[in-house]
């Protein structure tokens, strides 16, 4: 829409102020030209029910992996220039609220692009570890986590996102932080049968543990990982369902995501 000399330009003639200032307003413009269809199946995979997000607000301050480059975004063309308002958003592929495609972890995995929608519906179990987590920031979600829901809620649904519930998420910007266990990542994929785990940490596994072995166990075996999950204090143990709006530029390792969960 705009050549480079006129998007610096623009760039130049808003600056700092005018970009802090469009951060706190909101536009919506909807252009119809035709009707979007569902898949049916996944279309009929979404109960009704109240909405809760998991997903945190993106902004440069939001904390990110040690060494990742912060979210950034600057308006390249504004209402008096032309009409429309227009950023440009820079930021690693891991950041925010997002998801980890197979492609992270292992060479020739899946990209996040060509993750099945029926695999980002799924029925949502939450395991909590915060209070184990709140005077252990190392602590891990174990088998025995797995097993201590299980006895309360009855088996863990087929394909189902399992996420740890360690309230984190207003502990991001920590040097440590809980994750799964690698014994618990494995035993998920090879006799649950998930589509994916979640965590409202910054990393599947704990802050400090660089083998990753939740990450290998998980995105080894094909499935996904979503990393800085908001809410989780909101939604049931058990009974909700979840809904990814993963991204889908090619070769996708991972990307933010727009999360929620529908509660009966």
């Amino acid at each position: 829409m705009c050549g480079p000399e006129v998007v610096e330009t623009v760039h130049r003639r808003i600056g700092r102020r005018a970009l802090l200032g469009s951060w706190g307003a909101a536009a919506l413009t909807v252009a119809a030209s035709g009707t979007v269809r569902a898949e049916p199946a996944v279309a009929a995979a979404i109960p009704a029910g109240r909405l809760i997000d998991l997903t945190h607000t993106l902004g440069p301050s939001f904390p990110v992996w040690p060494g990742n480059a912060r979210f950034s975004m600057r308006p390249v063309a504004a209402y008096e220039f032309g009409g429309f308002l227009v950023n440009e958003l820079s930021y690693w592929e891991h950041t925010g609220t997002h998801i980890d495609a197979p492609a992270h972890r292992v060479r020739g995995g899946a990209t996040a692009d060509v993750i099945p929608l029926e695999d980002l519906i799924a029925p949502l179990v939450v395991v909590d570890i915060s209070e184990r987590a709140a005077v252990d920031p190392e602590a891990v979600v174990t088998t025995e986590d797995i097993a201590g829901w299980e006895r309360v809620h009855g088996r863990i649904p087929d394909r189902a996102v399992v996420a740890m519930h360690s309230r984190w998420q207003t502990r991001l910007a920590e040097g440590s932080a809980p994750g799964f266990g690698g014994d618990a990542a494995d035993m998920l994929v090879r006799e649950r049968n998930i589509v994916g785990i979640g965590v409202d940490t910054l990393s599947l596994d704990r802050m400090n543990d660089r083998l990753y072995p939740a990450h290998t166990a998980v995105l080894g075996a094909g499935r996904y990982g979503i990393e800085a999950l908001a809410n989780l204090d909101a939604v049931p143990p058990a009974g909700a369902t979840v809904v990814i709006g993963a991204p889908k530029h090619a070769g996708a390792t991972g990307g933010p995501c727009r999360v929620f969960a529908v509660v009966p």
